[in-house]
């Protein structure tokens, strides 16, 4: 590659199956989070490149829902074959632009490519049903069909997978979508959009809009009756905006929303592995992930052994430049980023909190914060109540099973939890008793493409992923047949 990240005919929109820029000539910068210098840039989209693809959309939504199954499958499958095989490139422009280490940008190419395997599996899967009527006389068909043109809004904390995820139904269903990535990750997307159209994906099938000017786009396209669905990675915040506007046209809704993941360590528990789950759990990432373990809940007896352990693992971690051989954790994806984590531990700790290993961000360049374990943390402190995003692991303890869940419960979000316990029974109470949509038991890692993702109450509905996932993409009809 050469020493752009991208191309320059690759940074621009792709509408219709071409690149082209935008309608102002506009374009942002893409800035290194490892050092704040501006990486490269991308067309800067207005509402008209919007429009535009949308247009693009709704126009081949027609031929491409009456594409044979098996073909969009076949398409699904080259694609993840041409990302295994751009798997070093992929993973390089990801760790530029968004900060993570090389490992880890490797890691995500694999874990978002496999939904792209799984749903060219499903393509050919879609089922609908015939019965007979319980009080006779006719028969009973249900038909699948795709939901129609689709808005994709994608996070900057997993530029790939994010995609994939959604886009890997979408098109097995026989949707068309625009995409709008994360301002601050948009060439991950470009790169993956390129690669669909070189395994065949026709002309307007996928649409990308980078731009700035996010809520403009977003309000403009969910204002157009032909959009008939969103689905949205990010804050709760936002997601609620987005569902407001999406009720004027009543457009199908997926929220993958904002998480608070308790992370419960029961004294019966094997120290050792539960530490290990919670490198896995919390540094994912950098801990910039939905699904990072935000709370630490560990029984009394255990919890001096537990925080000890966990800081020396969290101290020995080396920051750095995602790209350099030998580091651990790479930058926060931006300044405000380490204002937020930095404000969330000084309120820790001014409200009683003792810093265990870590606690500030080193000087620049770059935006850094050191792996911290915090012990002795008020349950209300700041750090318990909102999402860090950030390396940061706050320990309280607790008594009673009781207790460990009314505490995790108390939480608007219901993304994720993890327990760690060798009581069988036990599981079973806290799979019953737990208001998550994943529970992780004696594991930090819940994300898998064949599992259902998605959370309950301030996290969001809608299930990416798994069975699941592709029934987000698809509308049910029902015909009332005579038996003769």
């Amino acid at each position: 590659m050469s020493t752009e990240p991208l191309p320059a005919d690759r940074r621009q929109l792709f509408i219709g199956g071409e690149w082209r820029g935008a309608s102002g000539g506009g374009r942002f910068d893409v800035i290194d989070p490892a050092d704040g210098s501006v990486l490269t840039d991308v067309a800067d989209g207005t509402v008209d490149d919007a429009m535009a693809a949308l247009d693009a959309a709704a126009a081949a939504q027609a031929d491409w829902a009456a594409t044979a199954p098996r073909d969009r499958g076949e398409i699904l499958r080259r694609a993840f074959g041409l990302v295994n095989d751009r798997a070093d490139d992929i993973a390089r422009v990801m760790s530029l632009e968004m900060g993570k280490t090389i490992k880890e940008a490797k890691g995500e190419v694999t874990y978002g490519n496999e939904f792209l395997r799984w749903f060219s599996e499903e393509a050919v899967r879609i089922h609908g049903r015939w019965m007979h009527n319980p009080a006779g006389g006719s028969r009973l068909l249900t038909v699948k069909k795709p939901v129609g043109p689709c808005l994709f809004i994608t996070p900057w904390n997993f530029p790939l997978a994010m995609g994939t995820r959604k886009i890997g139904p979408a098109i097995a269903a026989g949707c068309t979508m625009v995409v709008k990535p994360a301002g601050q990750t948009p060439l991950t997307m470009l790169m993956l959009a390129d690669l669909l159209a070189e395994a065949g994906l026709p002309d307007g099938v996928l649409n990308v809009i980078t731009t700035k000017s996010s809520s403009k786009v977003g309000e403009a396209l969910l204002a157009d009756p032909r959009l008939r669905k969103i689905s949205f990675t990010g804050s709760t915040e936002v997601g609620r905006g987005l569902v407001r506007l999406a009720a004027d046209q009543l457009q199908r809704v997926s929220m993958e929303l904002g998480g608070n993941a308790p992370f419960l360590v029961f004294a019966d528990a094997d120290v050792d592995a539960a530490v290990e789950g919670a490198m896995i759990a919390k540094m994912r990432n950098m801990g910039e992930a939905c699904t990072s373990a935000n709370r630490f809940l560990v029984e009394e007896s255990v919890a001096e052994e537990f925080a000890r352990k966990l800081a020396d693992r969290m101290g020995a971690l080396t920051l750095g430049r995602g790209q350099d051989d030998g580091v651990d954790v790479g930058p926060l994806i931006d300044e405000k980023a380490v204002e937020s984590v930095t404000a969330l531990v000084d309120q820790a700790v001014d409200a009683g909190a003792r810093v265990v290993t870590g606690g500030s961000a080193p000087d620049g360049p770059g935006y850094f914060y050191r792996p911290t374990v915090l012990v002795d943390v008020p349950p209300d402190a700041d750090v318990n109540a909102e999402e860090i995003f950030g390396p940061v692991a706050p320990i309280t303890t607790f008594a009673s099973e009781d207790e460990a869940v009314e505490r995790a419960n108390a939480t608007e979000y219901g993304l994720t939890a993890y327990a760690y316990t060798r009581d069988l029974a036990r599981t079973i109470r806290l799979a019953e008793s737990l208001d998550f949509g994943m529970l992780g038991i004696n594991t930090g890692l819940v994300s898998n493409p064949a599992a259902p993702f998605g959370g309950v109450k301030a996290s969001g509905f809608g299930r990416e992923g798994g069975f699941e996932g592709i029934e987000e993409y698809l509308d049910t009809t029902y015909v009332a047949l005579p038996a003769g």
